[in-house]
């Protein structure tokens, strides 16, 4: 049986996610639950869950505020959220769950997967996901990639390139580095799309900074400063030439 908190100020939204749970995944055993910071911070003193349900806008602070109070965070939190850009992008940084409020049940149930199968690491990405939200006003330089075994916390601007691979997408780093990460390519390009990472073709993604040189013949392929060949798609051969020209 799956320990649960949730952390809520308004009682209906914990209503309906306990019903939800009830339906979606019975194993979840609800241990307790608190209507703010104060209380759920009192809350998580006493009990310790395996999983937190945790509202990030509440009437006396924030869900963050509350992770501020602890020293340690030794279960899963899947964040509940009205809809937020900044806060949502935040989340795909550090690699963190979140449900948007109505929650819906397939979300839900894809979140309760995801922690069924993941090994627990939460501190580094709480970090790493305050240090998004208090200087969203700065690049973001760290990401967190999962892989089978582990979560990975990554600097950005030593990425040479992503590769995709079915559902999955390997990672190149500069020095050699790889790693193949259980997301999709196209994740990744709307996250880094803004930081100097172009995609050049269906599968490859690459940091334009590590780019040595375009070789226009044999169909075009970009030489990266590792020696490296990566393919440019012919539908994407004018947009990386103009890409070129600007860096």
């Amino acid at each position: 049986m799956i320990k649960a908190i949730i952390i809520d100020d308004i009682a209906q939204a914990r209503m309906t996610l306990k019903k939800d749970l009830e339906v979606y995944a019975p194993d979840i055993h609800i241990i307790g639950e608190a209507s703010g910071v104060i209380e759920g911070a009192k809350l998580l003193k006493t009990i310790q869950p395996d999983v937190l349900f945790l509202d990030i806008q509440m009437q006396d602070g924030s869900g963050f505020d509350l992770l501020d109070i602890l020293k340690d965070i030794p279960f899963k939190i899947i964040f509940i959220t009205a809809s937020d850009a900044h806060a949502i992008k935040a989340f795909r940084y550090a690699a963190i769950d979140y449900l948007l409020k109505p929650v819906d049940p397939d979300e839900l149930t894809e979140a309760l997967k995801k922690f069924r199968q993941e090994k627990l690491n939460e501190n580094e990405k709480y970090k790493l996901l305050n240090e998004s939200l208090k200087n969203h006003q700065k690049p973001h330089s760290r990401l967190a990639l999962h892989t089978q075994d582990k979560i990975h916390i990554v600097n950005i601007s030593d990425i040479l390139r992503c590769e995709s691979s079915v559902n999955y997408t390997e990672f190149h780093f500069a020095g050699g580095k790889k790693l193949l990460v259980t997301r999709t390519l196209k994740e990744f390009e709307d996250l880094l799309c803004d930081l100097n990472f172009y995609r050049v073709h269906q599968s490859h993604l690459i940091n334009t900074k590590f780019i040595k040189e375009f070789i226009k013949t044999d169909g075009g392929y970009i030489l990266m400063n590792d020696g490296s060949n990566v393919p440019v798609s012919t539908r994407k051969r004018p947009e990386v030439m103009k890409m070129l020209e600007e860096l």
